[in-house]
């Protein structure tokens, strides 16, 4: 599904991300982890198109994405959350789900609210599909809310909302539990497993190494630019070279 060969990203002589290598396969969760600075972040954004890629191929769904524009890697249904959510403040839950939502034609649903002729059943149809993924989050009682009144962890999961509006076939998730109430981790590891069942790929990158163990089957770290390890999670964080990584400790 989604093969990252040799991708370097540059910042004048400074490699930020130096000839990454991953694969994930379709309805694969895979981690990738690394200390702060690693590099997982600006490989993410190279991936998902925020970033250009100085060399490397990026193959998603068989097809060079290299050089095309966010937007339409996330059409194709390549899909990014952010460590900090970018919610819409002063729109509503539901609100911020429909502006993500795209229609057969790839405009946006503010099309709809601007009276485009047509489109009416079209919005009824995807504020069903809102309500039925905020009901799969847990956080159909805040539909009717403004973002900005969320707490933190249900703005990770309103990030998450608006991504799956986009009927993803694999989505990056940049540091999903960050800020998150310990007790509200396990809750959104369930919502993971859900999204794997129905077959969407996941790649997350996390510092909460517990949880990558739990949820990858397959575990890259990254350390000053490169892939230093990839295989089973726990035989990765049990290698030398990650506990080297990691300053020697134990993971």
């Amino acid at each position: 599904m989604l093969v990252v060969e040799n991708v370097t990203v540059t910042y004048g002589p400074f490699k930020a991300v130096d000839q990454a290598s991953l694969r994930v396969d379709a309805g694969e969760t895979i981690g990738l982890a690394g200390t702060n600075g690693a590099g997982k972040t600006t490989l993410f954004a190279a991936i998902a198109g925020q970033l250009p890629a100085t060399t490397g191929s990026i193959l998603f769904q068989g097809r060079q994405i290299l050089g095309q524009p966010t937007y339409r890697r996330a059409g194709q249904g390549l899909c990014r959350t952010f460590q900090v959510p970018r919610e819409f403040g002063r729109l509503t839950v539901l609100e911020n789900l429909l502006v993500a939502a795209q229609d057969e034609r790839q405009e946006n649903m503010l099309t709809a609210w601007l009276g485009r002729r047509g489109m009416r059943e079209t919005v009824a149809s995807r504020t069903r599909q809102a309500d039925g993924i905020l009901d799969m989050l847990g956080i159909s009682h805040v539909r009717d809310l403004l973002a900005s009144q969320l707490s933190g962890g249900q703005k990770k999961l309103l990030e998450l909302a608006r991504v799956l509006m986009q009927k993803p076939s694999i989505i990056l998730l940049d540091e999903p539990f960050a800020g998150v109430n310990p007790v509200r981790i396990g809750e959104m590891m369930e919502i993971f497993i859900r999204l794997k069942a129905q077959g969407i790929a996941l790649l997350i990158v996390e510092h909460h190494l517990q949880a990558l163990r739990s949820l990858s089957s397959r575990l890259y770290v990254m350390d000053q630019g490169k892939v230093i390890a990839e295989g089973d999670p726990a035989t990765v964080l049990n290698s030398k070279i990650v506990q080297d990584a990691y300053m020697g400790g134990v993971i």
